[in-house]
């Protein structure tokens, strides 16, 4: 056992550009975390090893009472191995924090933060629809560095009518704070997303795909000029704070998903809980898991190898690779990666297919192109 994820499935407000699963109703929130420790409960036998982190995500985490957060966490110190050592995260909307809410949490075992912070620039933060001010985002982050060594924040780039500059003064504000870890990403156009329908109506419209990757290399260029190790496509963390969560997530290890649309991971199958705040709640009350079980075959162990592997910085190992899958399904990736390589967006290191620089940004599409759709031993 890796990890364990639980999806706190409320917000205050619903972000234009977000799909996540979320209720901004929080009528029945005492009636969630009762199925939430539930299913703590119905999982334990599936924990095998020592638990290494508990990350709260969602949703908002931070809409909790500290108390409650407390609960959940002692729920699984109780039933499961956890260490000393254990990372424990939550994740919080900078309007959530004060100075005593942040110490109760640290009280509670929580001991990384990661703030939602998205930008510190106003108007962007008003076209998310997010609940915050750049002001806000700023004090809570000093407030969180006076109580948590790890902190980390997320921050978005590539919205809506910005410009490189405007991403330059969002950068050079996060680095003011000399964080340990900084996640970011490039805003994605999502189905069924208030930001769809902007952009279906022509309210907004997206930046093209040459500015989005100037934002993306300078983002990786400065970060890496300042001090921080890119270990993940997303990823930035100072030597140490790489997030163990996310680490374990990249390297495959197994992991509990607990809660509505939770995902989970047990090393040969993933299951998925049902995205539905109702529905889940009835069956953990009937004491069944609301899921639905994959079981992987070797294409899909393939490709899950390509897609998490060309996102980290330690690549896909093409030895384990042969060792797991067999050398055919070595030989078939040399051969379909070497028009990336003369590209120049792959390349091979230490026995490892790793992504270049360029390559990094196109990395998703890369690993698309790169899949197995069928072989004639596929069903073995």
């Amino acid at each position: 056992m890796s990890g364990i994820y639980l999806h706190i499935p409320f917000c205050k407000k619903a972000c234009h550009y977000c799909n996540f699963h979320f209720s901004t109703s929080a009528n029945y929130i005492n009636e969630m975390i009762a199925a939430l420790k539930n299913e703590i409960i119905l999982r334990k036998q599936e924990a095998l090893h020592p638990v290494e982190t508990i990350y709260f995500g969602g949703g908002t985490p931070s809409m909790l009472p500290t108390a409650v957060l407390s609960e959940l966490i002692t729920a699984i110190t109780t039933l499961y191995s956890v260490t000393a050592t254990t990372e424990i995260t939550v994740e919080a909307n900078p309007d959530d924090l004060t100075p005593m809410y942040l110490k109760q949490l640290n009280n509670a075992g929580v001991n990384r933060l990661s703030i939602g912070v998205q930008s510190f620039n106003d108007s962007e933060l008003t076209l998310m629809n997010r609940a915050h001010s750049g002001k806000q985002a700023m004090q809570s982050v000093v407030w969180a560095q006076e109580v948590f060594e790890n902190v980390s924040i997320d921050l978005l780039f590539g919205t809506p009518h910005t410009t490189i500059s405007d991403w330059k003064k969002n950068l050079e504000t996060a680095l003011t704070f000399n964080l340990p870890h900084i996640s970011s990403y490039a805003l994605t156009l999502e189905p069924k997303t208030a930001l769809e329908h902007f952009v279906k109506k022509r309210v907004v419209s997206l930046l093209d795909e040459k500015d989005v990757e100037e934002q993306f290399l300078y983002l990786v260029d400065t970060l890496t000029a300042n001090g921080y190790e890119h270990y993940e496509l997303s990823s930035f963390g100072k030597s140490g704070f790489h997030s163990k969560n996310n680490t374990a997530y990249w390297k495959g290890k197994p992991y509990l998903g607990i809660g509505p649309s939770a995902h989970g991971f047990d090393g040969n199958s993933r299951y998925w809980n049902v995205s539905n705040n109702a529905v889940y709640m009835k069956k953990i009350e009937s004491g069944l898991l609301p899921q639905t079980v994959e079981k992987l075959s070797v294409v899909d162990k393939f490709n899950e190898a390509i897609m998490i592997g060309l996102r980290a910085s330690w690549g896909v190992s093409l030895g384990q690779m042969e060792q797991e899958l067999g050398s055919r399904y070595r030989e078939h990736l040399e051969l379909q990666a070497q028009r990336f390589i003369e590209e120049n967006l792959l390349h091979i290191e230490d026995n490892c297919l790793k992504t270049t620089r360029r390559g990094s940004f196109l990395a998703d599409g890369i690993s698309a192109d790169l899949f197995l759709i069928d072989l004639l031993d596929a069903k073995q």
